[in-house]
C-alpha cells in the first residue's frame, strides 16, 4: 500500500532593479544615489557600508571624503568603520583571507538584511563582495557601482556573484540580483589603456550574437574608442548593457537552470586562458581571443563566410586586441580539457554558441578537436600576416 503524502509548494518571486547611468554620483546635487536609499522605508536609519577597489581608491583620492560629505548632506548616519578598501583584480576572487575580511567587516559593522553594502570597483570586486553580501544573513542589499568598462556593460548589471575555488573560475557563487546598479562614467577616466579596451570585447560579443547594427557601429567608431572618447564609450556601454539586461530578463532563464548561455560566446576558452596565465590576461583580453577562436571555428564549420570572419578579426585587431596566445598551442590538451569543465559549469549538456551570421548566434553541443586545432592555426597565421603587412 502506498501511503505517500505530498505537499506541493509553488510560488513566484518578482525581481526588479534599476541600472542607472550618470556622472559624478557623489556630487551633492546628484540625487541618483540617495534616491536608491529612499526606496527603503526609514532609509535614514539604515546602515550602509562601502567596499572599494584599491585601484579605484588610489585613482580617486578624494572619493571617501566625497562619500562622507554626501551622506552627511542627506543625513545618513556615519559609521566608525564605514569603508573597507580591498585589492581588486582576480586576486580578490582567489584569496580566502580577503573573503573572510569582507565578512568580518560586515559582521563588525552589524550590517543587517535591511541595510546596504555598496561595492565600488571592477567586476572581480563586485563578484566577490556580491557573493559575501549574498551569504551574510542570507542576503544583504547590494548596491553595485561598477568602475570599469567591463563591469559597467556586462558583469555589473547581471544577477551573478562568485569566487574562484579548486582552480575553477566562479566555482562558488550565487544568483542574487542587486538592489540597484549605478554606472558613473567619471570612473572610466582613470582607467589605463588595457582596462579601457578590455570591456569592449564584451560589447563585440553581444553584438555578434544579437545585433549586427551594433557590431557595425563598433567598427565605425573603433578609432574614437581607441582615442578615449568618453561620449562614444558611454554610448557603447549603454547599448551593450541594454542588450545584456534584455537577455537576462527576457530569455526566460535568468538563473540559468538550463544549459543554454548565449552570453558566454567566446568564454569557454577565455576562462581557461585566464587561469593558465595566472590571470595576467585580463578577462576582456581573454574573451577577445575566445571570440576570435569561436568565430574561426564557425567559419571552418561553414557557418559564416570568410568576409564575416575577416570583419570580426580585423575589428579586434584594430581595437588593439590580440587574437591568439601561445598557450593555445603549448597547452592544447588543457584547452581541450576545459570543454568538459565548461560543460560541468553549465550544469548539464555542453552548449556552445557559435555564429550563423554576424548578429545571430547558433548553439551546438559538440566541438571537434581537429577543428579547434585548425582554428588556432588559422588565427596564428592571420595574426602573423597582419603583422607583416603592417
Amino acid at each position: 500500500m502506498n501511503d505517500q503524502k505530498i505537499i506541493q509548494q509553488n510560488f513566484a518571486v518578482p525581481f526588479h532593479y534599476d541600472v542607472i547611468f550618470s556622472r559624478s554620483i557623489f556630487d551633492l546635487d546628484n540625487p541618483s544615489f540617495i534616491n536608491i536609499l529612499k526606496q527603503e522605508q526609514q532609509y535614514q536609519r539604515r546602515k550602509i557600508v562601502f567596499i572599494i577597489d584599491k585601484g579605484v581608491a588610489d585613482s580617486n583620492i578624494e572619493l571617501m571624503a566625497a562619500i562622507t560629505d554626501y551622506l552627511n548632506h542627506y543625513h545618513i548616519g556615519i559609521l566608525p568603520e564605514q569603508f573597507l578598501v580591498m585589492k581588486g583584480g582576480e586576486a580578490i576572487k582567489n584569496n580566502q583571507d580577503d573573503h573572510e575580511k569582507i565578512l568580518q567587516f560586515i559582521h563588525d559593522n552589524k550590517v543587517d538584511r535591511h541595510s546596504f553594502v555598496a561595492a565600488i570597483g571592477g567586476g572581480a570586486v563586485l563578484d566577490a563582495v556580491g557573493y559575501m553580501a549574498a551569504i551574510a544573513h542570507r542576503g544583504i542589499r547590494l548596491i553595485r557601482i561598477p568602475t570599469t568598462v567591463l563591469s559597467q556593460n556586462d558583469s555589473g548589471i547581471g544577477v551573478k556573484n562568485g569566487i574562484n575555488y579548486f582552480g575553477k573560475k566562479n566555482f562558488l557563487g550565487t544568483f542574487a540580483p542587486p538592489y540597484a546598479v549605478i554606472n558613473d562614467s567619471d570612473f572610466l577616466k582613470t582607467l589605463d589603456v588595457r582596462n579601457w579596451r578590455s570591456g569592449i570585447s564584451e560589447a563585440i560579443k553581444v553584438a555578434l550574437i544579437k545585433d549586427e547594427n551594433f557590431f557595425s557601429w563598433i567598427e565605425d567608431h573603433a578609432l574614437a574608442l581607441n582615442n578615449g572618447k568618453i561620449a562614444i564609450m558611454e554610448e557603447l556601454i549603454f547599448r551593450c548593457a541594454e542588450l545584456h539586461a534584455h537577455h537576462i530578463s527576457k530569455n526566460g532563464d535568468p538563473f540559468e537552470n538550463g544549459s543554454s548561455r548565449p552570453l558566454d560566446f567566446g568564454h569557454w576558452v577565455a576562462h581557461k586562458l585566464e587561469h593558465l596565465t595566472n590571470y595576467e590576461l585580463l578577462h576582456g583580453e581573454a574573451v577577445a581571443i575566445g571570440i576570435a577562436l569561436d568565430a574561426s571555428y564557425s567559419y571552418l564549420s561553414n557557418k559564416i563566410d570568410l568576409d564575416s570572419l575577416n570583419r570580426i578579426l580585423d575589428s579586434l585587431l584594430v581595437l588593439g586586441f590580440s587574437i591568439t596566445h601561445p598557450f593555445l598551442i603549448t597547452h592544447f590538451d588543457e584547452i581541450l580539457a576545459s570543454i568538459d569543465e565548461f560543460r560541468e559549469h553549465l550544469g548539464g549538456e555542453l552548449t556552445i554558441t557559435l555564429l550563423s551570421k554576424i548578429g545571430k548566434g547558433e548553439e551546438v553541443h559538440t566541438l571537434l578537436s581537429t577543428t579547434i586545432a585548425n582554428s588556432i592555426q588559422y588565427l596564428s597565421f592571420y595574426s602573423q600576416s597582419v603583422y607583416v603587412l603592417c
